[in-house]
């Protein structure tokens, strides 16, 4: 009893390093709590002894975003999830971002945490996930996979979504010093109030061109809480490459395969005061757009025994 009294507010704690990369990893929520090269951050941090700020380094499973109302219809039946924001009253971010992940396997440089989401109201499904760590000389491997393992004689085909939720840091200043690049087509127009999904636009033109990051440019003054689609591409590898720098060219990216990650959510950070306000930018490759559980577009429904897996590396620049 002693020793869960004593264990920091975020859980249990890992430290993986590699050459010049450090990562720390929080239990609860299998939460990337810090990432450096050369002692310079790539994520914003936050301590141990805090509970989470918000989604920082979270991991968002079985669905990434706003469910509207918490409310969706799956195989003909509806389900009722809680409401975690309600000033939007929204379903946000899935089911496991508060579970204290189990170890499953560790080195130096890596770590695999491992937790159950239990079948429960709105969510009648049981998946087993996994969420490993591993760095190396290009920086941090994240990844995650799920499995629907069954609910006994009930067991059914599950809904599932994924994303990851860091907060990018460039280096000095905030995100208004930074400079985005961000090879993406298409944007997901919302409501203004509640953030919902409306229609998918052309950058080069919502807006007048307002979300427009395809070449790279300042971000300065631009707030942005958005999906993004139809990824370009830009590596021989078939991966997608989001960079953020600063005005002296360090910086950070974000790499992955649009193949089964076809979004990318953007976020500026914006907070009203006294909160501290776009220190980090958020990009948070995902499965599905906001609401997929409604929509059903990119929607992954896993059948029994069927499993899910997805991961991106963030490096430094």
């Amino acid at each position: 009893m002693s020793s869960i009294s004593t264990r920091p507010a975020s859980g249990t704690q890992f430290v993986i390093e590699s050459g010049d990369y450090r990562a720390e990893i929080a239990s609860v929520g299998a939460s990337l709590r810090s990432l450096t090269h050369g002692g310079r951050h790539l994520v914003v941090p936050f301590d141990a002894g805090e509970i989470r700020p918000g989604y920082r380094g979270a991991n968002l499973v079985p669905w990434p975003n706003r469910i509207a109302d918490g409310t969706y219809t799956f195989n003909g039946e509806r389900q009722q999830l809680s409401i975690n924001e309600v000033e939007r009253m929204t379903a946000l971010h899935g089911l496991a971002i508060w579970n204290d992940w189990e170890v499953a396997a560790q080195s130096p440089s890596s770590v695999t945490l491992g937790a159950v989401i239990e079948p429960q109201e709105g969510y009648p499904h049981r998946l087993a996930v996994q969420v490993g760590y591993s760095l190396s000389t290009e920086g941090l491997t994240w990844n995650i996979s799920a499995l629907n393992v069954g609910s006994g004689a009930d067991s059914k085909p599950a809904p599932y979504g994924v994303a990851p939720h860091p907060y990018l840091v460039a280096g000095e200043g905030t995100v208004d010093e930074w400079t985005l690049h961000l090879p993406a087509q298409q944007v997901l127009a919302v409501t203004a109030d509640r953030l919902l999904p409306t229609t998918v636009e052309t950058v080069d033109t919502h807006r007048g061109g307002y979300f427009d990051f395809q070449q790279a440019r300042p971000l300065g003054a631009t707030e942005i809480d958005h999906a993004y689609t139809a990824l370009t591409a830009e590596e021989a590898d078939g991966e997608v490459e989001v960079q953020l720098l600063t005005r002296e060219g360090t910086g950070v990216r974000m790499r992955w395969t649009p193949g089964n990650l076809p979004w990318v959510q953007i976020h500026t950070a914006d907070r009203p005061a006294p909160h501290p306000s776009r220190i980090g930018l958020a990009v948070e490759p995902m499965s599905c757009p906001p609401d997929a559980f409604n929509s059903g577009e990119d929607l992954v429904v896993l059948a029994l025994g069927e499993r899910h897996s997805a991961q991106w590396l963030i490096g430094a620049l």
